[in-house]
């Protein structure tokens, strides 16, 4: 466990975050697919991402991870049999995206995780692959991880996917698409979630120059028998490592900058600095990157569907606030690496904060938050969060701290920035 130092803080800070996770993911897999090599500058490095680059691996590609950058050699959209099975730890990103492109190998893929990935739903994709005629199963029959799907081209080329739980089903379905014979024609049936992690899947298939017709968010067709083309590429900055940042400047009234994350990013994320903004924080878009400055806070009412990840962040922040803030459209949260509508309000709780916590909305009445003892439940952005408050509350201890290399493995040495 980590105590959380309550002491001055800088008036003005400059934040670099790592790579962004869901482009170094989706990078990655563009790469495998590719028909040459690709060199991937600024990824990630996080246990996350190596869960995918491992299982990669397994499939056959080859990867050479230098200093400043991963290099992927492409195997034109085909991948190899796997007779091991694939342990994608903790990673819901690296189990949905390769349960989708796991079609273009040989042979059956089992994928298994932690005892936490065993419990997510994917049942979803699974269904919408059987509609294909691939004969894609839950091994426990429950739905869940492990599970085994069948490579080899689809008898069909139509289906169906509900996306009420997850966007990255979808994404999973686009990123093969292309490299099958006959392409793909997707109909989303509820949802999608998260829209914006929609866009960037769609943006780095066309950065790799695929072609695809989309109406909406309900209708895509993918022509087959396309080339990922081979070059190199640069990640962007997380977005959402941002929040963190932009939260302690909210609860503490500094300026804190973060370098790198601008309004121009696909990634939803970023749209949390200007619900900052509406909760009374100033907000200034640079061209290197975005800063927030804390001011007298505000509650306010919200829709977060486009961005889940920043809800325990918001949340946090609105314990400070003045009001009844509410969370809307956040049922989806559930199914997370923790049940996070029911962590944050059990934790918020701990630090004398009412909540109330609906079936697809949450309730944080602001007060007065007093010292705890964060459980985190093993999930990073419940470590990130709630280390925020600790800024502005004296003797707050997060348990289990280290779960924050799923993702930003150098947090506490980046949040040390903080201080003066």
């Amino acid at each position: 466990m980590i105590q959380i130092a309550t002491r001055p803080l800088r008036q003005e800070t400059v934040i670099r975050v790592p790579g962004s996770k869901s482009y170094t993911h989706r990078l990655l897999i563009a790469a495998a697919l590719s028909d040459g090599r690709c060199r991937i500058s600024n990824p990630l490095r996080s246990d996350d991402i190596r869960f995918t680059l491992h299982a990669l691996e397994q499939m056959g590609i080859r990867v050479r991870d230098e200093a400043q950058a991963i290099v992927v050699q492409g195997s034109r959209g085909r991948l190899a049999p796997c007779r091991q099975p694939i342990d994608i730890g903790d990673s819901g990103t690296s189990m949905r995206l390769l349960s989708g492109v796991a079609i273009l190998g040989e042979g059956d893929y089992l994928l298994t995780g932690s005892s936490r990935m065993q419990e997510r739903p994917m049942q979803a994709l699974l269904d919408s692959l059987g509609r294909l005629g691939v004969r894609a199963c839950a091994e426990n029959n429950n739905g869940c991880p492990p599970i085994v799907i069948p490579g080899g081209y689809p008898a069909k080329r139509h289906t169906t996917i509900d996306c009420g739980t997850s966007s990255q089903f979808l994404s999973a379905l686009l990123l093969a698409g292309p490299c099958l014979p006959e392409g793909l024609v997707i109909d989303v049936t509820r949802g999608p979630v998260s829209r914006p992690y929609i866009d960037m899947t769609l943006d780095i298939m066309r950065l790799f120059g695929i072609e695809l017709r989309q109406d909406g968010y309900t209708h895509f067709e993918i022509p087959g028998a396309q080339t990922y083309k081979a070059g190199d590429h640069a990640v962007e900055s997380d977005g959402s490592q941002a929040g963190y940042f932009w939260a302690a400047a909210a609860i503490t009234g500094t300026r804190v900058k973060v370098h790198g994350v601008t309004p121009a990013s696909r990634q939803g994320d970023v749209g949390l600095a200007d619900v900052f903004r509406q909760m009374g924080c100033r907000v200034t878009h640079e061209p290197d990157g975005t800063a927030v400055t804390g001011g007298a806070l505000s509650a306010v009412t919200v829709d977060m569907g486009n961005m889940p990840d920043m809800v325990p962040t918001l949340a946090v922040v609105a314990a400070f606030a003045g009001g009844t803030t509410v969370i809307r459209n956040v049922a989806h949260l559930r199914a997370k690496e923790s049940d996070r509508l029911a962590a944050v309000s059990t934790e918020l709780a701990r630090m004398g904060i009412k909540t109330h916590c609906g079936a697809d909305e949450l309730h944080i009445e602001g007060g007065a938050p007093r010292a705890a003892q964060i459980q985190t439940y093993n999930d990073h952005r419940i470590a990130m969060s709630f280390a925020v408050a600790g800024l502005r509350v004296p003797g707050m201890v997060i348990t289990g701290e280290t779960c924050v290399k799923k993702s930003f493995p150098n947090f506490w040495e980046v949040f040390g920035e903080l201080y003066q």
